[in-house]
């Protein structure tokens, strides 16, 4: 009786030690995060070596039905939540990706030879019997490869097997899906071409015909049901532009924000507040900036005017401030930037993205990213952060300002404001300014003198306008040159004096005089001034065609062609027949109200 006690007793602690290893073994399962699948050999080559390059621990697997998976792992259930929940989090991994089991795949067809299903079968495997004396009951220690470049072996298809999904299917998984998950399937169906309806995540007659739509145009059966691999296969086409992109969370305490950044394509270099400067790696000439500074209104609409003065920020392109919030882009043939910010709580916080123009799409796609994501946090930018080592007075916060691609003088020759200037600094331009401020158009030219005439798009009211003299004036007599010597640097015009040479050209042109005179490029289209403040023509630009003129030798067009150009503009001038000589400051004061800065921009 006593030995069928213990025999009974020993058995019953036997089971019981066996049902605790099949619990133990269930919480240890070998699992895999699933977060790519391809419908061919050429797609899935590609798609191992792009995760690869962004990810640990990749493996690919063939999934059956033509059907191939990228996948993250081996991990323990516990391990494979944390780290779907992490990479999802960063933007690293596709929100429909999931946690696979090994029954959920076929067979491994990557790392080359390796082969982590067996092994996790034998893992999973019920203890069936007490080990040995003198085995070990710990588990093997699992070592992965070392792969320094990803390839991918030749895997011959297996020959077709069942069809997907069928409809009733379908529709059971996708009642699994959340609200979120059904409005990107609507996004993506848009975004294909398929579906114009709204996104509101209801699965009504235009979704299903969209749906019906995507299937045929894709060789699938048009059931207006998509099946789980249909659906991954249309996000997969969605995000197909995003990848490389690299879109990660990225959280900077010291600004306060919390956003979405291509990181792919920039990565942090510096502080200069109030921006943080996000800069490109690559071949993508991208750029991204977060702003945190505290302030108010005034400092607000100071940074919505100052941006406007960034090479970042084309002069095209909508905009639109409010009392405390602006939205800038700037638009041209070579980047779109686009800028917001706004006001809360005494701090202004946003974010800049600049992009090469042409490649809308994928532009569009993380400005939204950006923005839904876009998180204020405690903390605000210390003025004083960052080494602001690149001082200069064409940056700001380490940020080029916008320059002309070329600056020249004018001057104004009538109270509405024309200005005659030097044809070279209006040719192939975008857009003329006068002053920086005003734009100006091109009116009239004589290419053969080299003389152009604007006109202000906006009535301009000069402080004073050149008097023509009338007559010849006298050789050797002094004259003086009124020009923005270094193109607008010191933000007003400088005199230069010399002499009347000639009154011809080198060659005999009777509209052209010789001056005895060392002007800078600066200075060609500016008036050339007698000792009355009288106009006797326009500076020319050093010679162009290759001669080497000896110093303190310049041209100027005289009075009489400049009248017959403005003549025939129907421009009335304003002559003099000379007069009383100026003193030099009056001279001077007479000279900068009417000289002005011609810029030429792209």
């Amino acid at each position: 009786m006593i030995r069928r006690f213990l025999a009974a007793a020993c058995m019953f602690f036997m089971a019981v030690h066996a049902a605790g290893a099949q619990q133990a073994a269930s919480d240890q399962d070998i699992v895999w995060v699933q977060i790519e699948a391809q419908p061919s050999l050429n797609a899935i080559n590609e798609a191992l070596q792009r995760r690869a390059a962004q990810l640990t621990d990749v493996n690919g697997f063939y999934l059956g039905s033509g059907w191939y998976g990228v996948a993250l792992g081996p991990y323990t259930r516990e391990d494979a939540q944390t780290t779907l929940r992490r990479l999802r989090a960063q933007g690293r991994i596709p929100r429909d990706s999931y946690i696979a089991t090994a029954a959920d795949y076929e067979r491994q067809i990557w790392p080359i030879g390796l082969d982590q299903l067996s092994a996790a079968a034998e893992a999973t495997q019920p203890e069936t019997a007490l080990p040995e004396q003198g085995e070990s009951d710990s588990p093997p220690e699992i070592t992965q490869p070392e792969v320094t470049q990803p390839e991918v072996a030749e895997v011959i298809p297996p020959e077709p097997e069942a069809a997907d999904e069928t409809p009733r299917e379908a529709r059971a998984s996708e009642a699994r899906l959340t609200r979120d998950e059904r409005a990107a399937l609507q996004v993506a169906l848009q975004w294909a071409g398929f579906y114009q309806g709204r996104i509101d995540a209801a699965f009504g007659r235009g979704t299903r015909s969209s749906m019906a739509g995507w299937q045929e145009a894709n060789n699938h059966e048009p059931t207006g049901v998509l099946t789980t691999k249909q659906r991954a296969e249309l996000l997969g086409q969605y995000n197909a532009v995003l990848d490389g992109m690299g879109l990660a969370a990225v959280s900077d305490p010291k600004m306060g924000i919390e956003m979405i950044v291509p990181t792919g394509v920039v990565k942090f270099t510096k502080y200069e507040p109030p921006f943080a400067h996000f800069d490109a790696t690559g071949d993508i000439p991208a750029r991204v900036l977060m702003i945190s500074q505290e302030g108010d209104q005034n400092t607000l609409f100071g940074l919505y005017d100052i941006m406007q003065t960034l090479a970042i920020v084309p002069p095209d392109g909508p905009r639109e401030r409010k009392s405390n919030s602006f939205t800038l882009v700037g638009e041209s043939a070579r980047i779109v930037s686009h800028t917001e910010a706004s006001l809360k709580n005494g701090r202004i916080k946003g974010f800049t993205l600049v992009w090469p123009a042409g490649d809308e799409e994928r532009r569009t796609r993380i400005l939204t990213e950006m923005q839904n994501s876009f998180t204020r946090t405690d903390g605000v930018l210390d003025p004083a952060a960052g080494a602001n080592d690149a001082q200069s007075v064409d940056l700001v916060s380490g940020l080029e300002i916008r320059k002309p691609i070329l600056s020249r003088t004018g001057f104004y020759v009538d109270a509405n404001g024309m200005v005659l200037t030097t044809a070279g600094v209006v040719e192939s331009c975008g857009r003329i300014t006068i002053e920086d401020d005003f734009e100006a158009d091109v009116a009239a030219q004589d290419p053969e003198n080299g003389v152009a005439l604007l006109r202000p798009r906006a009535t301009l009211a000069p402080m004073n306008v050149a008097a023509f003299r009338q007559g010849p004036a006298r050789l050797k007599s002094d004259v003086a040159v009124s020009g923005y010597s270094y193109g607008g640097v010191l933000g007003a015009p400088s005199l230069t004096y010399g002499a009347l040479e000639d009154l011809r050209g080198l060659n005999g042109e009777t509209g052209i005089s010789r001056l005895a005179l060392e002007p800078l490029e600066g200075d060609a289209g500016g008036p050339v001034l007698d000792s009355g403040g009288e106009v006797l023509g326009m500076l020319l630009p050093p010679a162009e065609d290759g001669r080497k003129l000896p110093e303190g030798v310049a041209f100027a067009v005289n009075a009489q062609t400049l009248q017959r150009l403005l003549s025939d503009a129907g421009v009335r001038t304003a002559v003099a027949n000379g007069g009383r000589q100026l003193a030099p400051a009056e001279l001077s004061d007479r000279a900068a109200g009417m000289t002005v800065l011609v810029s030429c921009w792209d």
